[in-house]
């Protein structure tokens, strides 16, 4: 790569970008509102490939229904792209369609000839990382998806090259406008992508149903937080590793052998962050479904943030649609090296969250933290089961020697009992399998 006149830097180079944050009044019925987050805004614009040069956030009691914001400010953003030279501007709101063709063609006003400067929302941008981080055939066609529907009803003559792809002449309707059919061929497109979405669903619950019987826990949180190297730690496998928001998009998974008859499925899955597009969340329900399906949720938080708490909410947010309400789940604050009193913070935590645990993926004792941990989950769910069988019948604990631990066994001259520790639903299939096996009454 490189010929001649070739220049690393060049193929380096960052655009030049502009953040707007409009903090409004909350309103539940209008996904983005509520305060902007502008410093969350500049760590997507960074991992999207730009460089934030001037940052403009304004208070308002509405959007401006035609360009978002109020005259005065959308002047300083003029000045400011222009002061700049910036390439692109980037709202951490949501924008109509009307407001972001409006907002574009006040800027470019401004803009000298054969410069363009361009408009895009919080959505827009998020849709872009996850399209530049999309490896599995899955992830890509769920980022497409995702695009779809968000550009379906902000479509404009912009999807032109897609004609081709219908057959070209005598493909239309009489009368029928680009308009109509670009909308027409996105929505086969939509449909088709479903479709395939939903043949890889079925492909995945025929390849998981063989782990029906394996204890699953996943990893979740939000993005950054440390879960890619929380998998690496416990797991000791290779997982992708990078400083930077939704690295992972595809779901992980990796067996962990605790000893010859125990193990668990280790899962870890794209990280959220706060307001987190609906559509997104519903294209990515393939892979979510490791976070339905698990029997135990880690939720991983970084204990060094500004504000964990924060996290927490937005993460639980996600998560109220799609996992049951009684599914287990554990907080598990990390990188608990990156904060200056570990003591203090620890406590501060601990006391709006008894239950959690604390520990740093980077440290070897937080991975058997976290081990031992998830063992202890794993043995709440085992019984202890006392059997009593006849004498020479003995042989008959063969299997459960193979799968529960014997903790005692005893014989006389008729008949011997054994105590087990074991899964109960193991512990019903043996009895159902040989009737000179009987439980004890009481165990």
């Amino acid at each position: 790569m490189g010929g001649p006149g070739f220049d690393r830097r060049e193929e380096e180079r960052r655009e030049r970008a502009v953040l707007v944050g409009v903090h409004l009044p909350h309103d539940p019925d209008r996904p983005l509102s509520g305060p902007a987050d502008t410093e969350e805004l500049a760590r997507l614009v960074d991992t999207a490939g730009g460089e934030v040069l001037r940052v403009i956030e304004q208070r308002r009691g509405g959007p401006n229904p035609a360009t978002f914001l109020g005259k005065g400010k959308l002047e300083e953003l003029k000045e400011a792209v222009i002061t700049h030279d910036a390439e692109v501007v980037v709202f951490d709101n949501d924008l109509a369609p009307n407001q972001g063709r409006n907002l574009q063609k006040a800027l470019n006003e401004s803009c000298e000839e054969g410069e363009e400067v361009r408009v895009i929302d919080r959505t827009e941008l998020i849709l872009d990382i996850f399209a530049k981080h999309a490896r599995s055939r899955q992830a890509r066609l769920q980022v497409e998806l995702a695009q779809l529907e968000y550009m379906l009803p902000r479509l404009t003559r912009l999807w032109t090259h897609l004609e081709r792809q219908s057959g070209g002449i005598g493909t239309r309707g009489p009368g029928e406008t680009q308009l109509e059919t670009d909308r027409r061929l996105i929505g086969r497109r939509l449909a088709h992508l479903r479709k395939q979405l939903k043949q890889l669903a079925q492909e995945r619950a025929t390849q998981t149903s063989g782990r029906s019987d394996i204890f699953r826990v996943a990893l979740v949180g939000y993005t950054n937080a440390g879960k890619s190297t929380l998998m690496r730690a416990v797991t000791g496998a290779s997982v992708y590793i990078k400083d930077q928001l939704f690295a992972t998009l595809d779901a992980t998974t990796r067996r962990v052998e605790i000893d010859e008859r125990r193990q668990f499925l280790l899962t870890d899955t794209v990280g959220f962050i706060r307001r987190l597009p609906h559509h997104l969340v519903a294209s990515f329900r393939t892979t979510l479904q490791e976070v339905a399906d698990a029997d135990l949720l880690l939720h991983v938080v970084d204990a060094g943030a500004a504000d964990p708490e924060h996290q927490i909410a937005a993460v639980n947010e996600v998560l109220a649609d799609l996992v049951p309400t009684d599914q287990p789940a554990l907080l598990v604050f990390n990188k608990m090296d990156t904060v200056a009193d570990a003591d203090l913070v620890r406590n501060g935590l601990a006391r709006h969250h008894d239950q959690a645990v604390f520990v740093s993926a980077v440290q070897p004792e937080g991975a058997e933290i976290l081990r031992e941990t998830i063992i202890g989950y794993l043995r709440a769910r085992e019984h202890v089961v006392r059997l009593r069988l006849p004498l020479h019948k003995v042989y008959l604990l063969g299997p459960w020697h193979r799968t529960g631990d014997v903790l005692e066994q005893v014989c006389d001259n008729d008949f011997c009992q054994a105590t087990v520790r074991m899964r109960q639903e193991d512990a019903r299939r043996l009895i159902a399998r040989d009737s000179e096996v009987t439980e004890v009454p009481g165990s």
